[in-house]
């Protein structure tokens, strides 16, 4: 009952994570369930069974507050439906010790890609220049789902990051629109884990825990995506990500419990550093913006 407390507390801030900078869900939850020892296809499978409950409560959220640009949505879902199934069919045709490392090492990557996305870049977004096309959204979906599904996260990652970093769609459309259409990925991706692993492989105790814990938190996710800073969320996400992959990584390739935990001191402290840097800058831009305000406040006043 504890574990399962704890995978619903999981849950709760993956998806807060999620909801609010379109990605991190899956990564997140998938980490902390190899952590606990569950095997890489019953951890994916946990984690997309759930992500269906949690993903419609968070489309529904975001498209009430207009965050979702449908078109978008529809585009993307197609492929990745497809790319999600055929992942969760590779996946569980891979050996469990096999798959461990490569689904860790694809995790890490991620980890350090949301990092250097939201500490090295700030944060920042690039200026709206027009809808996506759909030769443009296809090969996202197809390779997004893909992913999603063999490392139990991606989704957000790759499709939220490439919209961002193209500017052809503005931020809050872009995250809204990647959290609606990461339901039918989810479905994808559970039917292919289902027809794979059948009702016995799947634990369905830990995809409740995460569901439960992931609906409460869709809502407010949705509401705080125009107010939570993302630098900090992001690296803080990202860190947690980074420092559990490394453990498991290391345990695979036959590190000392020594040698383990200096990794993951070593990391942790890099982590915590990052994420006062992230809060001092974070600090410094919000002065920066009061302060331009107040010379724009003051100018008007001037000319009036």
């Amino acid at each position: 009952m504890r574990q399962l407390i704890v995978l619903g507390f999981v849950g709760f801030l993956a998806q807060l994570i999620d909801g609010s900078l379109g990605m991190a869900y899956g990564v997140t939850s998938t980490t902390l369930l190899l952590a606990a020892g569950v095997a890489p296809a019953a951890a994916s499978a946990a984690v997309h069974f759930s992500e269906i409950g949690t993903s419609l409560v968070s489309g529904i959220s975001h498209h009430k507050l207009g965050n979702v640009d449908w078109r978008t949505v529809m585009i993307l879902a197609g492929p990745g439906f497809v790319g999600a199934f055929a992942g969760a069919t590779i996946l569980v045709n891979i050996d469990g010790e096999m798959a461990k490392p490569i689904v860790a090492g694809i995790l890490l990557t991620l980890g350090v890609y949301v990092i250097w996305r939201f500490l090295v870049l700030g944060g920042r977004r690039p200026t709206f220049k027009g809808r996506p096309s759909a030769t443009f959204l296809a090969p996202i979906g197809l390779f997004g789902g893909a992913l999603d599904a063999i490392g139990g996260g991606g989704w957000g990652p790759v499709g939220t990051t490439t919209l961002l970093s193209s500017g052809r769609l503005e931020p809050r459309k872009v995250i809204g629109s990647i959290d609606t259409s990461e339901f039918v990925v989810a479905v994808g991706g559970s039917i292919g884990f289902i027809l794979a692993l059948g009702h016995s492989g799947i634990d369905w105790g830990y995809a409740g825990a995460l569901l439960a814990g992931g609906v409460l938190a869709a809502p407010i996710a949705a509401w705080l995506v125009r107010h939570l800073p993302g630098r900090v969320l992001g690296v803080a996400a990202g860190g947690l990500i980074i420092v559990t992959n490394s453990r498991t990584l290391a345990d695979s390739f036959g590190a000392s419990g020594a040698q383990v935990a200096a990794i993951v001191g070593a990391l942790a402290v890099v982590w915590i550093v990052a994420i006062a840097w992230a809060v001092k800058h974070e600090r410094a831009a919000r002065r920066a913006e009061l302060a331009e305000q107040d010379g724009r406040a003051a100018d008007e006043l001037e000319l009036a």
